[in-house]
Order: structure tokens, then sequence, then C-alpha cells
């Protein structure tokens, strides 16, 4: 199992084998980045603060008490150091239109997604996931991408348990919406 595996490299690097820290970094780099890009939305930001994470992770390992599985705490120092990074450079964030998502209500038939083979599939899924605000983008990859439970995603970012929910069942509408854009969009370019 990962977190029995994950429990023998910290005993490893809290003995002094500082070269068992590369295999964590090893596997969670990929979605500490993509947790990163979703909050400051710059490859090149969220390469810092995957990188800024790890080494506040290593440094503070010995903070880590193992309530919690260790992706979960990394994925709360990529999110912290994010957000810090985001308020730092003062980015503002567009506003939502409340309004269009809760009148919406999605189609019950086929999805032209469904149509598609697995590659296109995530291909659009991905642009769609990328053309969220990044709060409900962050959600969407916690909660499906990385199979978070809602209780971890709440250790991972503060926001409440409730608030969590309402934020996803949100998201998936406006994933979905999304999603019909991009294919409505490419249908009407291959017309």
């Amino acid at each position: 199992m990962i977190a029995a595996e994950d429990s023998v490299y910290i005993e490893k690097v809290m003995q002094g084998d500082t070269a068992a820290f590369a295999k964590l970094v090893d596997r969670y780099k990929d979605l500490a980045y993509t947790i990163a890009l979703r909050i400051v939305r710059s490859s090149e930001d969220a390469e810092e603060v995957a990188q800024d994470s790890f080494l506040k992770a290593y440094q503070n390992l010995n903070a880590f008490k193992g309530t919690s599985r260790f992706s979960t705490w990394l994925y709360t120092i990529v999110y912290n150091t994010a957000v810090s990074k985001t308020r730092k450079k003062q980015l503002e964030m567009a506003p939502v239109d409340d309004e269009l998502i809760e009148n919406y209500t999605p189609d019950l038939s086929a999805s032209p997604l469904d149509e598609l083979k697995g590659d296109e599939q995530k291909k659009y899924v991905k642009a769609a996931i990328d053309r969220l605000p990044k709060t409900e983008a962050l959600l969407i990859t916690l909660y499906y991408l990385d199979e978070c439970t809602v209780e971890e995603i709440y250790e991972i970012t503060g926001l409440s348990v409730s608030n969590i929910k309402v934020k996803l069942h949100r998201a998936r509408k406006k994933l979905h919406l999304e999603l019909k854009r991009l294919l409505e969009h490419e249908l009407e370019m291959i017309l």
C-alpha cells in the first residue's frame, strides 16, 4: 500500500537517508504541479510552487504526525504555498455568473463526449478544467483525478465540508457547460 511505503521512506529520511525523499518527490510531483497550476495558472509559477512545497515538506518532515496520508499533508503545503504566491501577485479573479449556472440544467441525452475515444475525451476534459475558475479546477482535480475524499480536501484547503460539496456541485455544472462549448466549437470547425 502506498501509505505504508510512504511511511518507510519518511522513516528513512528521518534517520538521515536524504535520498529516500526523492522517492516521495517522484511519487507526488505530478499532482503537486497540477494543484499548483490550477491555482497560479502559470507553468513557471507552478513549478516554483511545487519545488518550494517539496522543500518545505522536507524541512518540516518532523512536523508530519501521520494522522492523515502523506499526500494530504503535502498537498496542503502545495495549496497554501500556491495561494500565498497568488496573493503576492495580487491576481484578480473574474466574477462568476452564478445566475446562469444555477438556472442551467444539463441535457440528459447522450453527450457528444461519449462518442470520443479515451485520449480525445481526456484532451477535452483537461481543456474544460483549465477554463474553470482556479478553486473549482482544483476541487475537480483533487476529487476526481486524485480521488481525495471531501474530508481530505477539507484538510488540504481549509474550506468547510459543506462549502466543498457546494463548490464541487457548481464545478461539475460549469465543467459540463465548458465541455459542451468546446465540443460545439469543434463541431462548427469541422462543418
